[in-house]
């Protein structure tokens, strides 16, 4: 082999060494939720695409071994033709040919393992960094290719490595990672804030992730806050405590003082009209008229809650502690508020 050859071959195997790096990047840090609509939509290379990230230690053992090839004959093929050229120019400047031949070399190897380490890896993985969900469709479909042209090799070397991984007590997965924790989710909010790219003025995205760490017992009103009427309250009375404190929902009490439900103003206008009251509205609203709050406990999550009470469809639960003892009541609004904001009761004057 001539030593244009060797430079030409240099050009091949860089260009060979890149692809490899490229699409073993790409398969890592591709985002399946972008792929997965372009597969559904028919598009080949991206049914490739989740493939290859569905079997992503297959396709790293792929790249691998096509690195490492490629590494190898980069240095011997390459780095000879590149010494061979400089020893001729290098000789006419009379030095010993001992020496010339180590110039040569070291100059030949700083060179090949520059324009390796450079273009060969670098460039590829940051450009599959930059753009992940493009290279992988560009890149998956002949990494598949190569992995089942060499699929004896590569699955042989690919279990081996598996069994060594497990000697270490891990589990190896196949495929890539495409989820998040809720701790990276929050960080990749916060950063996305930073760096200007999500307006989240409102604080509702940040809320939600603050949202899934809280339990009932943090944001329900103790029972000592409360505003309470008595079992047999009137509508008259329900409508001078709207008047006075500016709710549209009271906790009901027994003798007691254990909570049996809640009213809510519009009771007092349907007592108005039901045939037993219509004579008088100072008698006590009925039974029927007091709705049930639904049970949960003071470490049940608060997202949990809430899918309780949307269950039931109750916007007040009894919050009990492990002795079953009420000790708050948690409303429904301020569950709310804690994903939203603030929520403005249009009758609302104080506290509870």
């Amino acid at each position: 082999m001539n030593d244009w050859a060797g430079l030409a071959w240099l050009v091949v195997l860089l260009a060979a060494n890149a692809f490899f790096v490229g699409a073993e990047f790409a398969v890592i840090s591709a985002r399946r939720s972008q792929i997965e609509p372009l597969a559904e939509k028919g598009s080949r290379a991206a049914k490739t695409a989740l493939y290859a990230m569905e079997h992503a230690t297959l396709m790293l053992a792929t790249s691998q071994l096509g690195i490492t090839i490629c590494s190898l004959l980069i240095l011997n093929v390459s780095e000879p033709a590149i010494h061979h050229l400089l020893a001729e120019p290098l000789g006419l400047t009379g030095l010993p040919e001992a020496l010339v031949d180590t110039i040569g070399f070291v100059v030949a190897l700083l060179i090949v393992s520059y324009l390796h380490v450079v273009f060969g890896e670098m460039v590829p993985k940051n450009l599959a960094f930059s753009v992940p969900d493009r290279a992988v469709l560009m890149l998956a479909p002949p990494l598949v290719w190569v992995s089942k042209l060499f699929h004896p090799v590569i699955v042989t070397l690919n279990w081996i490595a598996n069994h060594i991984v497990r000697l270490a007590k891990v589990e190896p997965k196949d495929e890539a990672a495409s989820t998040f924790t809720l701790e990276e989710v929050a960080t990749i909010v916060n950063q996305s804030r930073i760096e200007g790219v999500l307006d989240d003025a409102a604080g509702t995205v940040a809320a939600v992730m603050e949202f899934t760490d809280k339990k009932a017992a943090d944001i329900a009103v103790p029972m000592s806050d409360l505003v309470t009427l008595p079992q047999r309250t009137t509508p008259v009375e329900i409508e001078r405590a709207v008047a006075k404190h500016g709710f549209s929902r009271y906790v009901i009490i027994d003798d007691d003082g254990l909570p049996v439900g809640y009213v809510h103003l519009k009771d007092v206008l349907r007592a108005a009209e039901d045939p037993d009251l219509v004579a008088d509205v100072a008698r006590p609203i009925p039974s029927k008229r007091i709705h049930h709050m639904v049970p949960v406990l003071e470490t049940t999550d608060l997202e949990d809650a809430l899918a309780v009470m949307r269950r039931a469809g109750r916007h007040l639960a009894q919050v009990r502690d492990a002795d079953g003892a009420t000790t708050a009541v948690l409303f429904l609004e301020d569950v709310i508020e804690e994903l939203i904001g603030e929520v403005q009761d249009a009758t609302r004057r104080g506290v509870r």
